[in-house]
């Protein structure tokens, strides 16, 4: 049977592909396992989806990996994923640079513990000149938590008389998300069968194409990328104009 990589079109490619990644928890349950065991197997599909991304030519990648509220888990739990996350970020920087890879991180890291910080610190400095793939891990990310931070410091910049309240436009404000210089998605990813968006780049996606699939992620692979991608490439983005309009 041929891949359905064959049915994509190398000239329409989602140039920034989101994942929320969710099933973890629930693929260990069914296997009779604690939920870090799902953590470990989702790693390899991290890795297989960021290989399928890079060799079809998919500039941006960005996996919703932790979020503000995940801190709220059992402490076991975070000490485990954070451990998990720090040991295959170090384990896989390497490769990152075999690939052209450059890797970077958005959200609140500050809470993260110092060690972790300095790794993740590490591997997006020793990335940084790569050119190929933009691989972004979403960590103690929220997007209720962006848009305060953004709010917070526009208002900083108003008192300070260094931003005219006058001249905000929608690039101002995307100018003090975390994602500046990043494109929006064109295509939002979620896995596990839930069909909401869980406070992950709600300003962003707005335009995006959003794609819903039953498949926890520890058993989404390269197949089930494509599955997204050709779905995408089926469907009329329009940014609210009509379809005669963009012809």
């Amino acid at each position: 049977m041929s891949s359905l990589k064959e049915q994509i079109n190398r000239e329409r490619l989602p140039q920034h592909i989101a994942i929320i990644m969710d099933g973890n928890g629930r693929w260990a349950k069914r296997h009779g396992k604690e939920r870090l065991y799902g953590h470990y197997n989702g790693v390899e599909s991290v890795r297989k989806i960021t290989e399928a991304a890079t060799a079809l030519g998919v500039k941006y990648l960005t996996l919703y990996t932790f979020s503000t509220e995940n801190w709220d888990r059992p402490q076991d739990e975070v000490d485990g994923l954070m451990e998990l996350l720090v040991d295959n970020i170090e384990k896989e920087t390497p490769t990152f640079h075999k690939n052209n890879i450059r890797f970077m991180t958005i959200g609140d890291t500050a809470r993260m513990p110092a060690n972790a910080q300095r790794r993740l610190r590490d591997c997006t400095d020793e990335t940084a000149a790569n050119t190929g793939l933009t691989l972004i891990l979403a960590l103690s990310y929220s997007s209720r938590w962006e848009l305060t931070e953004a709010a917070r410091q526009m208002g900083a910049d108003v008192k300070n008389g260094t931003l005219d309240p006058e001249t905000i436009t929608e690039k101002t404000i995307g100018n003090y998300l975390t994602t500046k210089n990043i494109p929006d998605p064109d295509l939002l990813i979620r896995t596990s069968g839930e069909i909401r968006i869980s406070n992950f780049l709600l300003w962003q996606i707005a335009y995006s194409e959003l794609y819903f699939t039953e498949t926890l992620w520890p058993d989404f692979k390269e197949e089930d990328l494509y599955k997204a991608i050709v779905d995408y490439q089926s469907r009329e983005r329009r940014f609210g104009k009509t379809s005669e309009q963009i012809i």
